[in-house]
């Protein structure tokens, strides 16, 4: 998955791709549609999406794993900013009623806070403007079914999406089926630890998790530590970290210092951990359409402090045989000493487990998605 080793070797299975222009992938009919420059010259790149529609992107007979998805959408809505929490990514395996993927779009490919950043990691990809990329394998047995949901008050005049996966003769009895749950308190209580994912059921292992952090106190917020209680593990988990960033691959605040002397927070990206977005700018103003309607007050760099950070788990994949939870504290540090306090949380847990899953706990409402 990591190398170019293999690549060389000939395979049984077959290529396919899914898109508004072929959106049943079936062979030899990619790119049949009409448009003005005639037959077969990109004459339905695109979908529509109706506000309260859920449109099917995909519905694949297996088995068969999904290689790559990438989309896209237009900001050009009645709220611009917050189509990213407004639109829900889910994914269902096998038949299930339940989603095994479910998720505010923008945060599914570390985007959250419905602002656009750039993401360069192994699995997770994000290139400007807002094309965003995942290349986890997602195997099935039996059949997968991805849709997208509009909530948004305006209907989305363009969402572009391709979905490649190969058709297999079989799936292996080892291989486990994808999953990523989104979920956010946007108040966390002090000393209570928040919870990323908890009580997954059934063999697998952990692979990632997005952090989107508002800051609603002053002072450094990232002393909490990462816990991942395995099986058994009660009181005290099997696998605790030493603070926020040092989970993300960082260190002392993400500080770096300037040729100037000043010092800041610095934001990277690499292929398994990640400080892809920091910001106090307003990205509501798109909710207004003209410039000259966006009042002079409340807006502009004076928003609540914003950080999303990545981290995968792809070299050093969290196992457990029967159950996990996944939790994170809420400590700061004043440069006094350290604090509980309470932030803005939301996240989403990447794993892979066997069937059945647990039914995930109800997606919040659209106003309770949307950032501050």
């Amino acid at each position: 998955m990591f190398t170019l080793d293999g690549i060389e070797k000939l395979k049984n299975n077959k290529s396919r791709s899914i898109n508004p222009e072929n959106p049943t992938g079936a062979p030899g009919r990619g790119g049949t549609t009409d448009s003005d420059l005639g037959p077969s010259r990109k004459g339905n790149p695109k979908i529509d999406l109706k506000s309260g529609e859920t449109a099917t992107l995909a519905e694949i007979e297996g088995p068969g794993t999904i290689r790559h998805i990438w989309m896209t959408v237009t900001e050009a809505t009645t709220h611009g900013s917050f189509v990213l929490r407004d639109l829900v990514l889910r994914m269902y395996w096998d038949g299930e009623d339940t989603p095994s993927v479910e998720s505010p779009l923008g945060d599914f490919f570390c985007n959250g806070f419905g602002a656009r950043c750039e993401v360069n990691s192994m699995p997770i990809v994000v290139n400007p403007s807002g094309a965003m990329n995942s290349y986890f394998p997602m195997p099935f047995r039996e059949k997968a079914r991805i849709t997208i949901t509009n909530e948004h008050e305006g209907d989305i005049e363009a969402f572009f999406y391709t979905i490649n996966y190969t058709v297999e003769d079989e799936i292996d009895k080892d291989t486990a089926y994808f999953h990523a749950q989104w979920r956010r308190e946007k108040y966390t209580k002090e000393a209570v630890d928040y919870t990323v994912v908890s009580d997954i059921k059934g063999k697998g292992h952990y692979v990632g998790t997005y952090l989107a952090l508002t800051a609603l106190e002053r002072y450094w917020w990232g002393e909490g530590e990462f816990k991942f209680y395995i099986d058994d593990d009660e009181k005290y988990p099997t696998i605790c970290g030493t603070g926020t960033e040092d989970y993300f691959g960082g260190a002392w605040a993400f500080h770096k210092k300037h040729d100037d002397g000043t010092i800041s927070s610095s934001t990277y990206n690499t292929p398994f951990m990640g400080y892809a977005f920091q910001s106090t700018e307003d990205h509501t103003r798109d909710h207004f359409p003209r410039k000259d309607s966006i009042p002079t007050h409340g807006f502009g760099r004076d928003a609540l402090p914003m950080h999303g950070l990545y981290r995968w788990h792809l070299p050093d994949p969290i196992r457990f045989e029967e159950n996990l939870t996944v939790t994170l504290q809420q400590i700061g540090n004043d440069d006094i000493g350290l604090f509980e306090r309470a932030d803005d949380i939301a996240s989403v847990a990447y794993w892979y487990q066997t069937k059945p899953h647990q039914p995930f706990p109800e997606l919040p409402g659209v106003k309770d998605r949307r950032p501050r």
